[in-house]
């Protein structure tokens, strides 16, 4: 028996490597080698990191691609069974509060919200297969 993943479309790569603090705190760091958060909710994303980017009817806009990272790195964490499917609507809304802190506007920013509060959840949920 063997496990695999499909693999999605990713249109962008990180150049260089990217944190955050974020409000989670795990008891021990979780994760891989391009993605992990640590005890102190430090979010750590490596150089080389691919994701899709904002999803949706939606344009990608310059405002919207640090909050679309952190919430696919947030996302791909809990679709690996690293962070528990109860942290989604923290996700969803850090996405919110950091695209109108890249100068989305509110308006924007709510609609992108509740996009992913709506549509988002099967992007969260584990996606290994295993075939015989």
């Amino acid at each position: 028996m063997i496990l695999y993943k499909k693999r999605r479309h990713y249109k962008y790569t990180l150049v260089d490597s990217f944190s955050r603090k974020i409000e989670i705190e795990p008891d021990q760091k979780l994760g891989n080698d391009f993605l992990y958060l640590d005890e102190n909710g430090i979010l750590f994303i490596s150089k080389g990191y691919s994701w899709d980017g904002p999803s949706g009817p939606t344009i990608d806009t310059k405002n919207f691609m640090q909050g679309s990272l952190v919430h696919d790195a947030l996302y791909q964490l809990m679709r690996e069974k690293y962070l528990d499917l109860k942290y989604r609507e923290y996700a969803d809304e850090l996405l919110r509060t950091m695209c109108i802190e890249d100068s989305m506007s509110k308006l924007r920013a709510r609609f992108v919200y509740w996009g992913v509060r709506i549509f988002g959840k099967s992007s969260a949920i584990p996606d290994t297969q295993e075939a015989p």
